[in-house]
């Protein structure tokens, strides 16, 4: 099976922590990453996170407080870049054709990356995604009210942030996001 997309760098990693203050002190005061932004306890659907950056990307690591995934699991999941948006629905439907198990695609909130998630065959959660948001020096994410979560990629494409540019350039897709569109 030839792959439609590649992928250019594991953009971030999750982490289930004990305790989310702990662990964002010492990613913070310890190892010097930056707050980007930061999800309450009572936020579905994991509840308290916090978003770290040691980068321009909104967030190269994130943390998942008072959580485990079960007995030594401690990983969320791992998260891949890709290049374009054309890639994210090429991989959606590459990852569809290979029988893999989707967990989510969309757009979720901080970040406002564009996404498909799925298990790889050991049941850990991937993302692969483009255009993560960026935190310029002035050291601001993007406000909440900004963030436009959507449930499939046709959504995130019709519904984009203000500042992403979600134009496809392959006409084809192009094409079957339209029709898609006019069916619903």
């Amino acid at each position: 099976m030839t792959t439609p997309f590649a992928v250019r760098k594991l953009g971030h990693a999750v982490i289930y922590v004990a305790d989310i203050e702990r662990s964002k002190r010492f990613y913070t005061d310890v190892l010097g990453f930056k707050v980007s932004d930061e999800y309450p306890s009572s936020m579905p659907p994991n509840g308290a996170m916090v978003f770290l950056r040691c980068n321009g990307d909104h967030h190269c690591l994130a943390l998942v407080g008072g959580k485990d995934g079960g007995p030594g699991k401690s990983l969320h999941h791992l998260a891949f870049e890709l290049a374009t948006l054309d890639e994210v629905f090429r991989a959606r439907d590459h990852l569809k054709a290979a029988g893999a198990q989707f967990v989510f695609e969309g757009r979720r909130r901080a970040g406002c990356q564009v996404s498909v998630e799925f298990l790889d065959p050991d049941g850990h959660h991937l993302e692969l995604y483009w255009d993560v948001d960026q935190i310029g020096s002035d050291g601001r994410a993007r406000p909440a009210a900004e963030w436009r979560p959507t449930r499939t990629l046709e959504e995130a494409v019709r519904m984009a942030p203000p500042g992403q540019d979600t134009t496809l350039h392959d006409s084809a897709l192009r094409s079957r996001v339209e029709a898609r569109t006019d069916q619903t």
